[in-house]
């Protein structure tokens, strides 16, 4: 006995239309997904124009040796440190970060890397 495939959609409410749904709803996460990681591998990977201030002055701290992290709980960002910075990284924190407003400073805080993270 052949099955003919037919181009008439399923109804509504029954299996295979719930099916279909479920197979067009995967492959628009899948496509979404992947167009998340594309952007988000050129952002990390890519030049200078891609970066926020914020980024750009945690990069720089970091690259000075800073030795802050940030410890982020419930959206509730705050920066711990148990070793000294050298000199330069200090400097800079204390001239381009703690100048900074609240919430500019929290964007730079959340680019430190954090307590949980080795």
């Amino acid at each position: 006995m052949a099955t003919s495939r037919s181009n008439v959609p399923p109804e509504s409410a029954t299996d295979d239309a719930r099916s279909a749904d479920t197979e067009r709803a995967e492959a628009d996460r899948n496509r979404a997904m992947e167009a998340a990681r594309r952007n988000a591998s050129s952002a990390l990977g890519g030049g200078c124009d891609t970066e926020t201030p914020s980024l750009k002055l945690a990069k720089e701290y970091l690259s000075l040796g800073g030795r802050r992290r940030s410890k982020i709980d419930d959206n509730i960002t705050d920066v711990r440190q148990w070793e000294e910075d050298p000199p330069e990284a200090e400097r800079f924190w204390k001239e381009r970060v703690e100048t900074l407003s609240k919430d500019e400073r929290k964007q730079v805080e959340v680019f430190l890397p954090t307590i949980n993270t080795p």
